[in-house]
Order: C-alpha cells, then structure tokens, then sequence
C-alpha cells in the first residue's frame, strides 16, 4: 500500500510525522510531499522511513499567479508517486490537490482535519467542502470537526473519526525546575499559566484577540494575583509568524494589569520545553478556537487545566471529571476559576490523574495510527470494517468504581 501524504510545512506537523512513522512500521509505503527539506520536522519523517519529495503543494493564498505552477507540480507528483491513496494534512494542501485532480479522479482522497478554523466560517467551509469530489473522504480528529461536516451534508458513510497522537508513555514525568529558574520563581510561588505561540489577531476572520486569548489569560491572572501575591503568571512560547509587535502588545498589556507577577520566557529549545509543564501548578488554555491541543501535554504531565468549551477540547477536558470548562472570552469567569482550582488541590489531583489516563488512551499514536491504517484498508478493500471510535464519555466511565471516580 503506498500513501501519498501532504502537509504544508517542514517545521510543524510533526503529529503527522509520528503518524506516518507507525503507519511504516505496518507495512505502508510513505511518501511525503514537504515544501522545503531543512525544516524542524524533515529529521522526524526521515527517522519515520518516508520518501521524501519537496513540493510545496499549499494552495498559495498570498499569491495567487503561483497557482497554475503549484497545480502542475501536485499533478506531477501524483503522476510520479502512483499512490494508492492521498492523504492531506491541512485545508490548504487539501483544497490543492482536489483542484489539481478534480472531482472525478479516480485515487482516494484523506483529509485529515487538524482543526475547526475553516469550519467556523462558512465561506472556507463552502469552499473547501464544494471542491471534493465522490473519492474524498474526511478523518476529524475530534467529533467536533465531522459535527461540522454533518451540517454541510456530508454522508455518514465518507466521515471517520481519528485523534492526532504522540508517544503518551515515551518519556518519564521529570519535574525540571527549570522554569522555575528561567522567570525567577520563590519558593513559594504559585506557577499559573500557558505553553503556545502567539498568534497575531486574524483581522479578516473578525477577530479582536489572538487566536490562544492570550489576552483573557492576561486579565483573569491580574484578577487573581491581586488576591493571592503567590500566584506568579507565566507563558511559555514566542510570537508565531514573526509577530513580535503582537507579543510586545501582550507584555505592556501584562505588565499593567499585574507588574511583575506574569512573566514571559520565550520559546525554548525542545530539550526543555518537552518537560516545561512540570513546573506549573495550574494549566489554563482559553483560545477562540482550537481543536485538543494546548490541553493534552499538561495533563499528561499530571496538571490540572482549565479550557475554554470550544471545538474540541470539551471532548478531553470533560467539565469537573478531567478538568474546568469556562466559557471563551470571558476572564471574569476564568479569573473565578482559578481561584477555585487553587482552593480545591485535592480534586484537581484526581481530575489530572484521571486526564492523564484517558489522554495516555485517547491520543497514543500507537492506537490512533492504526485506525488510519484500517481506515485505508477500508477504502481499498470492499467489506473491510470501519474500525470503532474513541469516546471520551465512555472511556471514562469505565472507571466508575475506580480510585479515579469523582
């Protein structure tokens, strides 16, 4: 089985990477199609065993005279590879190759949707679900996604259902202190905060704050740090896409609302930033839109979280079982939470622990890539089943009775 995947870029994705690493180990033949071949994640899809072509094949927004090149060279790649199937990564290397082939070619299209940005407005949703064809087919990566698809008329039948995964039991839980270190925490301060870039507001898709709210996080911990001086506020993670006046705006922003008591400490080498939440006491991930990441890492770590209730992370952050839920854009709320997330150490230990059973299940790329895997072979071969969905709800349930029941 040889699979043709796509993604548009060679620094990020590496969830795809892992992936396809598993995939290879069972037997599929990986191609992977990479703008560049210097990028962060070009060791991980060599180390996965792929054949690598680089072919920017994004859909070139920006400019738009590039289109009929970038056509050409996704239909020469096809021509190329020959693949059994073609699996794409992002909506804009989806959109690509769809136009490249057409509705009526006749190869298995995958769209593995990372996220629900483009959903969320309907001309990208319009847009992106007018271009496929009777062989493209969708993998959501959270219930909420194919939820989206359902409402476009999309068929039951083409919609499956498969979480990004990563190696949940690769690595021990090391508390580092290293954070600690970096903003100058005392011995007794409260670590309270975020590990994610900062985007920039996206003014065209009516957007007043970053796409992570780093704003709201901002004005909730300058709530709660006037009432506890212990809590000290802390981000982790530089300005996405280079917007370093957007991240400047965050520190002036946070600098009036709590002095000193939210700090920044930039982006971090992989080394220390793969054990930075080991550090903190209290996760808090807040975005306008998000799938189930920001969410996953702290509690994998063991650190209670609150999230915001959009797109996907209810489907990990189950409200008072694996977390608090609060409504987006709200830091009143948030800032409310906090305090009681601090006040209630002991059933933020079983909620965590309880996390970190059900991400440790739900996002093992070791089970994850195998539903790809017969999810390929279901559309390849007549009468193969389509493997069972995950869900959370039940997974946690099972521990009724448990040491883990609220």
């Amino acid at each position: 089985m040889r699979v043709l995947h796509i993604v548009k870029t060679s620094d990020g994705a590496q969830w795809a990477a892992r992936q396809a690493h598993v995939l290879a180990d069972l037997g599929v033949e990986v191609h992977i199609a990479l703008p560049d071949d210097f990028g962060r994640s070009v060791n991980e899809w060599r180390a996965a065993g792929a054949t690598i072509h680089v072919a920017d094949l994004s859909l070139p927004i920006q400019k738009p005279h590039r289109l009929r090149v970038s056509l050409q060279r996704a239909r020469a790649l096809v021509a190329l590879v020959k693949p059994d199937i073609i699996h794409s990564h992002f909506v804009t290397t989806t959109c690509l190759m769809r136009m490249a082939l057409g509705k009526r070619h006749p190869i298995p299209r995958i769209y593995q949707v990372a996220g629900p940005l483009h959903l969320e407005h309907w001309w990208t949703r319009r847009f992106e679900v007018g271009l496929a064809g009777p062989a493209d087919v969708w993998i959501g990566s959270s219930r909420c996604i194919n939820q989206w698809y359902r409402q476009s008329g999309i068929s039951e039948d083409r919609l499956f259902l498969s979480y990004y995964g990563f190696q949940t039991r690769q690595l021990p839980q090391l508390v580092s202190g290293e954070i600690r270190r970096l903003v100058g925490a005392k011995p007794g301060d409260i670590l309270v905060g975020n590990v994610s870039w900062m985007y920039a507001p996206k003014f065209l898709l009516g957007q007043r704050v970053g796409l992570k709210c780093h704003e709201d996080i901002i004005e909730a911990l300058g709530i709660v740090t006037r009432r506890n001086p212990s809590v000290l506020g802390v981000f982790v993670g530089g300005a996405w896409n280079h917007a370093v006046k957007y991240e400047a705006k965050l520190k002036r922003l946070a600098a009036l609302r709590a002095g000193d008591r939210i700090r920044f400490v930039g982006s971090l080498p992989a080394e220390i930033a793969r054990y930075a939440w080991t550090d903190f006491e209290l996760a808090v991930h807040v975005p306008l839109s998000e799938n189930c990441g920001g969410v996953i890492e702290p509690l994998n770590a063991g650190v209670p979280v609150i999230a915001s209730a959009v797109g996907g992370l209810p489907e990990v952050i189950v409200n008072q079982r694996t977390g608090f839920l609060v409504p987006p854009r709200r830091p009143d709320v948030l800032a409310q939470t906090i305090v009681q997330a601090l006040n209630q150490q002991e059933k933020c230990r079983i909620m965590s622990a309880l996390g970190k059973q059900l991400v440790d299940t739900m996002f093992d790329v070791e089970r994850t890539a195998r539903e790809v895997f017969d999810i390929y072979r279901h559309l390849l071969e007549p009468g193969y089943p389509v493997p069972s969905s995950f869900h959370s709800d039940q997974f946690l349930d099972s521990f009724i009775g448990s040491s883990f029941s609220q």
